[in-house]
């Protein structure tokens, strides 16, 4: 088999585990899980400054820019909905 079959299988599985892994979270906990998501967002922010710094093309360049707006949204939105969880356990 060839590597671009081998990375679609495993990103199509990945797909349907991640689906079936988070249909599974009840709702309460999704705020909590999403502030521990951050963490790994800012992994991914690395990785795609990393892969749009380096000097591989112009389409890895292009995906690596989209991967960090991608990332970088999804840790403003996670930290967004963190701040307003919390904002709702103090005292008035």
């Amino acid at each position: 088999m060839s590597p671009i079959v081998i990375s679609i299988y495993v990103f199509v599985l990945a797909v349907f585990v991640g689906f079936e892994v988070i249909a599974k979270v009840p709702p309460l906990l999704h705020t909590p899980l999403m502030s521990g998501a951050n963490a790994i967002s800012g992994i991914t922010i690395v990785g795609a400054l990393i892969a749009a710094g380096a000097d591989h093309g112009l389409v890895a360049g292009i995906l690596g820019v989209a991967a960090l707006v991608a990332a970088s949204i999804n840790v403003f939105g996670g930290y967004v909905v963190t701040d307003r969880m919390l904002e709702m356990f103090k005292k008035r």
